[in-house]
């Protein structure tokens, strides 16, 4: 049984093991480097009402996580929130990332965000597939705005809104 639910500080090495597999093989992150624990420890101490960082649990075993956060640092972005949801490669495909979404989104709406959105690198079908299925809306396409693993990266933006 999976189990979503805010996160702890008990597990941020399970979202770090997650999210650095990620830096070192794939492309949905941008970042070359694991980030250091305080950046995950910042996501659990925003003290904004649609910062909201959710983890998908199996046991004692951290499986997925889904944050929102800062979208821009200017006070006219406030209502809007970047949001993210990674899995461990065994626990795709089965519903988690969905689950983490809606309940990290009615979170947000409960908190006064009114737009949510997500960046995706190109290709991610799966990807795609979830924000669709999430309500999201395609955007549009930067081309070739980040290198990683010797290939340039195309980024498409898909937005949610969520408030009056």
């Amino acid at each position: 049984m999976t189990t979503v639910r805010a996160a702890t500080d008990a597990d941020l090495d399970g979202v770090a093991a997650i999210y650095a597999r990620e830096v070192a093989t794939g492309y949905a992150t941008f970042d070359l480097e694991p980030p250091p624990r305080a950046k995950w420890e910042g996501l659990l101490a925003s003290p904004h009402p649609g910062d909201h960082f959710l983890v998908a649990v199996a046991g004692e075993e951290v499986v997925g996580f889904a944050y929102s956060s800062q979208f821009r640092p200017k006070g006219a972005y406030d209502g809007t929130r970047e949001v993210t949801v990674y899995l461990a490669p065994d626990a795709a495909g089965r519903g988690l990332g969905r689950r983490l979404y809606d309940d990290l989104l009615a979170r947000m709406r409960a908190g006064g965000v009114r737009t949510a959105l997500a960046c995706i690198a190109l290709p991610n079908d799966a990807s795609e597939g979830l924000h669709r299925a999430c309500g999201f809306e395609r955007q549009g396409v930067l081309r070739e705005v980040g290198r990683k693993h010797g290939r340039w990266i195309d980024v498409v933006w898909w937005q949610r809104m969520l408030g009056d």
